[in-house]
């Protein structure tokens, strides 16, 4: 019994004199662990999310649509959970909502068509202007 309060006594007179410094560094460092955390990864992950939601809101007929599992298809009707896709003439399928991972528009290929082509145009020119 009397060696258990002796090394208590011991670990008593071991311990650091003063350690409100050493508190608050480790604070401030937890913070900025906490800080970054937030930045790189609850942040765009939440992002992400809204996104995700505002996509599937706004499902429409005759969207074309790529679900998680890579089926591609054209959406035939939306119902509150899930949808109906035509994925060839004779073949519909029933997806649940979340199962759709993106929507395929037409219009976004060929606007990303004409930037891409817009961007070579204006590197084409820019690189005329300097061999002059």
């Amino acid at each position: 019994m009397n060696s258990l309060f002796e090394t208590f006594n011991l670990l008593q007179a071991a311990a650091p004199q003063g350690g409100s410094g050493q508190l608050i560094s480790t604070l401030v460092m937890f913070g900025l662990v906490f800080l970054i955390f937030y930045f790189l990864i609850i942040r765009p992950q939440n992002k992400r999310q809204k996104e995700t939601k505002r996509m599937l809101d706004q499902l429409k007929k005759g969207d074309k649509i790529q679900t998680i599992g890579g089926i591609r298809g054209t959406i035939l009707s939306v119902k509150e959970e899930t949808v109906i896709v035509k994925v060839d003439d004779d073949a519909k399928l029933e997806f649940v909502r979340s199962a759709i991972a993106n929507v395929i528009n037409p219009e976004d290929k060929a606007a990303d068509k004409a930037d891409k082509s817009g961007e070579k145009a204006d590197s084409k020119k820019e690189n005329k202007k300097e061999a002059k």
